[in-house]
């Protein structure tokens, strides 16, 4: 009978490892099996390949039991902080999930913070002690990647395709003028009629264009 194929050089040893300590811990290969949620035959080809990867017996098995070879006990010994290590890691990233906490950088049109946004931090923040948050109130488009910043909340209908969005709620634009203005000057019956107008645009980056779309007439 040939002997197994050698276990690649590049094959990661670390899950190897882990099994020989959890073997250790329970003196089982079955136990270790139900631990690991593997097999009692994938356990022990882990073992194997760990024995011919360091080229030494880690293991002594009979009948009745399983226990570590001299070998084996300063393998699992030298290793187990590192591992304790992980699982103290990754408790700590399960905590994140649970508790999230952290900085939100977070740019918004000035009109729509000031307005809807800013009103809601406060309990916002009651809600999440953990999270803080850095708000910028500006209409210019940022850069979310070069500038830092984690969300922001724009007026657009069609968003970078470099980005992910969601749609928040539908917006408009109005023009309105008060009932005192309209009774001093004529109302404007058509968009050309406005450069004759006293006009107050929201100032924003760039000149001040405004564009009209003709409203769909609704059948019925």
């Amino acid at each position: 009978m040939a002997d197994p194929a050698p276990t690649p050089a590049s094959t990661p040893l670390w899950p190897h490892v882990h099994a020989l300590g959890v073997v250790a811990q329970h003196g089982s290969f079955t136990r270790a099996a139900q631990r690991l949620g593997l097999s009692k035959a994938a356990v022990s080809q882990r073992i194997a390949e760990l024995e011919r990867a360091v080229g030494v017996s880690l293991l002594a098995r009979t009948t009745r039991s399983v226990r570590l070879t001299e070998a084996g006990r300063q393998l699992v010994e030298q290793t187990a902080s590192s591992f304790a290590q992980i699982e103290h890691s990754l408790a700590g990233v399960r905590d994140l999930a649970a508790r999230p906490h952290g900085l939100v950088r977070l740019s918004v049109p000035v009109a729509l913070g000031r307005q809807h946004v800013a009103p809601q931090l406060e309990s916002f923040l009651r809600a999440w002690p953990g999270i803080r948050i850095e708000l910028d109130l500006s209409d210019r488009l940022v850069n979310l990647a070069h500038e830092g910043f984690d969300l922001a909340v724009r007026h657009t209908g069609a968003p970078p395709e470099t980005h992910v969005a969601w749609k928040l709620c539908a917006s408009r634009t109005l023009l309105v003028a008060t009932p005192a203005y309209l009774r001093r000057r004529k109302a404007p019956a058509h968009p050309l009629d406005l450069a004759e107008h006293d006009c107050l645009p929201y100032l924003r980056p760039g000149p001040a264009v405004w564009s009209f779309e003709r409203e769909a007439l609704q059948p019925g």
